[in-house]
């Protein structure tokens, strides 16, 4: 039984259609179980002081794997591989492998030393990043954190060698392994929380990371890449993998700078406040994955191409089409979520220890998040459009701007929500949160969103000057042909929510499904023969990449962006 699994982890994606279903098939995994792992801990906790710390306690180990662990990202050393691996010999293996063990072996030393001097100074670092904690929860939060600082060293190694699966086309193991990550976290609330308390969620944690590398191994053997540590190191090519490293290094750890802020002020407001901020977070997470991910990481190899040939007409096109395709598909969702965001939340969160109050404030964030989706959405697209122009300082320097407006805001609009009661009473009012207490909440993620959207006007501001400018490609069309259809859609849905209201007992967990799902599908169809009536081009080039069966294009498969 061994030998015939190691024998399935080591099998290579016979074409690409078997290796889109498996990326495919292992995504939609993850992402239910990525759900179902939000839900548990809903039930358990609820958006409570308990929570609160456990969140908190991932934002340390997190900026470490997102700074120093991205030095083996997956997209920085496949490009290395692809050159040392252009001959199928041994000379070329060797060369290859070399190249990884020096790659494994500096990551290694970095990672262990910083991860050394995190442990040491977690207290100080703690009392930073939740200053509103009480000392029994400071005290959790260390405890938690330090053992959290195993996540990024196993997943750091796990993206290494996730640069070989992908490489000799072992998808399985490699779409396999965010599925085990998120059953080990799953693992740990249910069953070492019982047994072991608060680090019994931190065992699942780590568990869940070791899985996720250990299921790679035999595939990396098989392979004869496998790294090793050595002293003998290449320090000029570790230079050319720092260099095209470094500048997405800085602007994602910008990015978690600011939600380290966000959290720091969310755990001043109220018990919970952090564990609302994240399940939102989270489920906008879900649109922005299929949506935004998808475009981007799917036009990449394209631009990429095309500048490198010297067709700016071409990249100017490719890089719009996208951006089309995101507006039309973003602009519904955002409708989608604003309108069935207390169903959204009943269906997934509201269970056990999850109380009516937090499922109406996460609701709320959830709204104000969602307004952000399509900015969100642009910014890994155009962020993608630059790097494949050879250009990294623009969106690193924009991203850093944005990264310190959203701090800005985040404390502005605390202020004026403190301070103005006018403004308070009206946002409250808005989003249905009346006479609940910890709603100065709601001004984070309306600080994030506001944030995002700059970043995603400035990039294309910029992007447009000096790669749109030779031909006059308007988004005036599709925007006003979504905008339309998503209020139509939106409108449609809350009417069909209060008539399905008095059909439904929405006072249980399938009334509500069902309620939000009749109410979403008729809006969308409503939606689409609206398109249909505006000969909406961007519906025709969805009926035509189903004809044309698109699952058989070229799968390009996305790494974790945090732990």
């Amino acid at each position: 039984m061994v030998t015939g699994i190691i024998k399935i982890l080591k099998k290579e994606a016979g074409g690409l259609h078997e290796a889109a279903f498996l990326l495919g098939f292992f995504a939609l995994a993850s992402q239910i179980l990525a759900l179902a792992r939000d839900r548990i801990l809903a039930h358990t906790f609820g958006a409570s002081a308990t929570l609160d710390v456990y969140y908190a306690a991932f934002r340390v180990p997190d900026i470490i794997f997102i700074s120093v662990a991205s030095f083996v990202s997956i997209t920085v050393l496949i490009p290395f591989l692809s050159r040392y691996l252009s001959s199928d010999d041994e000379v070329s293996r060797k060369s290859a492998r070399d190249f990884l063990s020096g790659v494994f072996s500096i990551f290694m030393m970095a990672i262990i030393a910083v991860s050394f001097l995190a442990f040491l100074v977690m207290p100080l670092l703690a009392s930073l990043i939740a200053p509103g904690f009480s000392d029994s929860q400071l005290s959790d939060m260390i405890f938690l954190s330090r053992i959290l600082l195993l996540s990024p060293i196993l997943l750091g190694v796990s993206n290494l060698l996730g640069s070989v699966t992908q490489m000799f086309k072992k998808f399985f193991v490699y779409a396999l392994s965010p599925v085990l990550y998120n059953v080990g976290i799953i693992l740990g609330v249910v069953f070492f929380y019982p047994f072991f308390g608060l680090p019994g969620l931190a065992i699942g944690v780590v568990l869940g990371a070791l899985v996720h590398m250990l299921i790679q191994v035999p595939a990396v053997i098989e392979s004869g890449l496998l790294p090793r540590f050595s002293f003998r190191i290449d320090m000029q090519a570790i230079r050319g993998v720092i260099l095209l490293s470094l500048p997405r290094t800085i602007a994602l750890s910008s990015s978690h700078l600011s939600l380290i802020v966000l959290i720091a002020l969310a755990s001043t407001i109220y018990h919970g406040s952090i564990s609302i901020f994240n399940f939102a977070f989270n489920l906008q997470s879900v649109p922005l994955s299929i949506i935004g991910v998808s475009y981007s990481l799917a036009a990449f190899p394209t631009l990429a191409g095309f500048f490198s040939r010297g067709e700016r007409d071409k990249f100017s096109e490719h890089i719009v089409t996208a951006m089309r395709h995101i507006i039309f598909w973003s602009l519904p969702v955002m409708g989608l979520f604003i309108v069935l965001r207390a169903q959204i939340i009943r269906v997934i969160l509201g269970t056990g220890s999850f109380s009516w109050s937090d499922t109406k404030l996460t609701a709320a964030a959830l709204a104000i998040f969602s307004i952000s989706i399509l900015a969100q959405s642009a910014v890994l697209l155009l962020v993608r459009g630059f790097y494949a122009a050879g250009e990294t300082k623009i969106p690193l320097l924009v991203n850093v701007a944005s990264s310190a407006l959203v701090i800005v805001s985040s404390f502005s609009s605390m202020y004026a929500f403190e301070q103005f009661l006018p403004f308070r009473y009206f946002m409250e009012s808005l989003l249905r949160v009346d006479g609940l207490g910890g709603t100065a909440i709601l001004m984070l993620p309306l600080s994030y969103s506001f944030g995002m959207i700059i970043n995603a006007i400035a990039l294309w501001i910029f992007f447009k000057s000096r790669h749109i400018s030779a031909k006059a490609y308007s988004l005036s069309r599709v925007m006003f042909e979504s905008f339309a259809a998503t209020i139509l859609i939106g409108f449609s849905s809350y009417q069909f929510l209060n008539i399905f209201d008095n059909i439904f007992d929405i006072n249980t967990f399938f009334g509500i499904l069902l309620q939000g799902v009749f109410s979403g599908v008729l809006g969308i169809i409503l939606g689409i023969i609206l398109l249909k009536l505006l000969r909406s081009r961007e519906l025709e080039d969805i009926r035509d990449a189903l004809h044309k069966r698109f699952w058989k294009t070229d799968v390009i498969a996305p790494e974790m962006g945090e732990l």
